[in-house]
């Protein structure tokens, strides 16, 4: 069994309304010396079996196509034992 996981963020030059509030509200909480916050979502994927080469390119696949924008978001897929 494996644990895949895929990490969504928006690209750099999109701007980020929701990481913008999240700053203001840290700031608000005493937090002033955050220079930024991104927003992003995470997917944790439960593999049966082993992660060979066609499965992660399967599954870069499906975070490209489902799981990510690819005009305004960036991803990485990253395997864990």
């Amino acid at each position: 069994m494996a644990i895949v996981v895929v990490d969504v963020a928006l690209k750099p030059e999109i701007l980020d309304p929701q990481g913008r509030a999240v700053m203001g509200a840290l700031g608000r909480l005493g937090l002033t010396d955050v220079a930024e916050v991104r927003q992003g979502k995470q997917f944790v994927l439960t593999i049966d079996g082993e992660v060979d080469d066609a499965k992660l390119d399967l599954i870069n696949e499906i975070a490209l196509t489902l799981l990510s924008n690819p005009v305004i978001e960036d991803f990485t897929v990253q395997v864990r034992p």
